[in-house]
Parts: structure tokens; C-alpha cells; sequence
């Protein structure tokens, strides 16, 4: 993985002005992630756009399903040379190991865990019993065994997942909000410098810097707060 630590979400609101913040993004450390509605609603060609313009992209698909085809998914995924791509923990061992395996080039595979959306109330009406930090770590530690790069959690298990697995395991966290920022629909969420802190590899943001009066300016105060934890770290 390179040096990115911050990977910004983009949508297709984002998509009449993606020129514009191409260019106020230029020269800055950051990545962007396309997920399921941008992908589905721009194809292929996008993330070459992407690549054209300089950054790491993060291909936020989330695949889940039999091993056989999540294997395929992931071959053809890597062929758009992407750092990161990610399947969904829940599909079971056999299937991040069949992940694993696909993998080529450089790109690195990690295992959702427990959306950022969901709380404990939600994980009770899906037959989970415990906390959600209790089933994260638990995924996080069977995608170690399979193989698997790394996992996305919520920061607030970021350190439970430092702890459980080792200095090496990558663990990229959406949820994240600059103090004063809206939660908008997640609910387990926690400062750029707090997720660092507790051990997280990179960070997701996605509104908080793309509807900012100054995405750059925005993307750079983070930026700033990751540094700053880095260094007490």
C-alpha cells in the first residue's frame, strides 16, 4: 500500500464538478473512493478517469457472494489497478480466502466488517448477538486467517482491531468527522485524530470535505490531524 491516508468518497453528486475538484485536490496526498451507486451509474471508464488524473482509487464494491464468484469479481476488479478494493466479511472464511487468492498486481484487499451505519439495536433485529465491537474483532482476526489485507471498521473498533491482529493488518475507517461536522446517517464515528490514534491505516470522509465551502482546504485540515497523530502515536 502507498502513503495515502485519507481516501475521499465521491458520488454522483459530485460528478457535474469532478473537474473542479480534481483540480482543488491536485498535489495532495489523498485518494478517492467510488462505490456501489457511483460505479453502477458511470462504469468502468470512470475509474480510469480516475487514474488519468493522479489519484490512488479505493473501489468500495463490497463484493458477497459464493467463493467461485466473488474469485472472478476480484480478478476483473485488480485489472483497473486499484490500492484497495474490499468484499464483505460476512460471506465467510472460504470466501475471503478465495478473495485472497484472486488478488494480483499491487492492489490490497480488505474485509467489511460491520457497517458504520449499523448499531447494536440493529444488529439485534439481524439475529447478532453482543456488541458490534465483539463481532468486528472477531472478523477482523478470521480475514487475518484468510488472508486478507486488511478490514474497514468503525474507528471506534480501530484500536480493538490494532490489538487483536498486528502492526502490519490495515485498517481503513469511514465514520469519520471532523469535530463540529454532522454525523449525517452514520452512527458509530470518531475525530480524524482520535481514529489515527487508536490505530486506524487510512481514513474515509466523504461529505465533510465534498460539500465544504473549500474541499481542499477541508481535505488539509485532516490531512493536518492525521499528521498530528502520527506523531504521538
Amino acid at each position: 500500500m502507498s502513503d495515502t491516508r485519507l481516501y475521499i468518497a465521491v458520488t454522483s453528486r459530485e460528478m457535474a464538478n469532478m473537474k473542479a475538484l480534481y483540480e482543488e485536490l491536485s498535489g495532495l496526498p489523498v485518494g478517492l473512493k467510488i462505490g456501489l451507486e457511483l460505479f453502477v451509474k458511470e462504469g468502468p471508464s470512470f475509474l480510469e478517469e480516475i487514474r488519468g488524473a493522479g489519484f490512488p482509487l479505493f473501489l468500495d464494491l463490497k463484493f458477497h457472494d459464493i467463493p467461485f464468484t466473488v474469485a472472478g469479481a476480484v480478478k476483473s476488479a485488480c485489472r483497473f489497478e486499484p490500492e484497495l478494493i474490499n468484499i464483505h466479511a460476512s460471506g465467510g472464511f472460504d470466501m475471503m480466502k478465495a478473495a485472497s487468492d484472486a488478488v494480483t498486481g499491487k492492489t490490497r484487499i480488505l474485509a467489511v466488517t460491520v457497517l458504520t451505519s449499523l448499531s447494536s439495536a440493529d444488529l439485534d433485529y439481524l439475529g447478532f448477538e453482543g456488541e458490534p465491537s465483539d463481532l468486528v474483532e472477531r472478523m477482523a482476526v478470521s480475514a487475518k486467517q484468510a488472508g486478507i489485507h486488511g478490514v474497514v471498521c468503525s474507528p471506534l473498533e480501530a484500536a480493538l482491531v490494532r490489538q487483536a491482529t498486528d502492526s502490519d493488518f490495515l485498517i481503513v475507517t469511514p465514520g469519520v468527522r471532523p469535530s463540529g461536522a454532522s454525523k449525517d446517517d452514520q452512527k458509530r464515528t470518531a475525530t480524524p485524530f482520535d481514529a489515527i490514534m487508536d490505530g486506524a491505516t487510512a481514513l474515509v470522509v466523504g461529505r465533510p470535505i465534498t460539500l465544504a465551502p473549500s474541499p481542499r482546504r477541508a481535505a488539509e485540515s485532516i490531512l493536518d490531524e492525521i499528521t498530528q497523530a502520527l506523531r504521538k502515536r
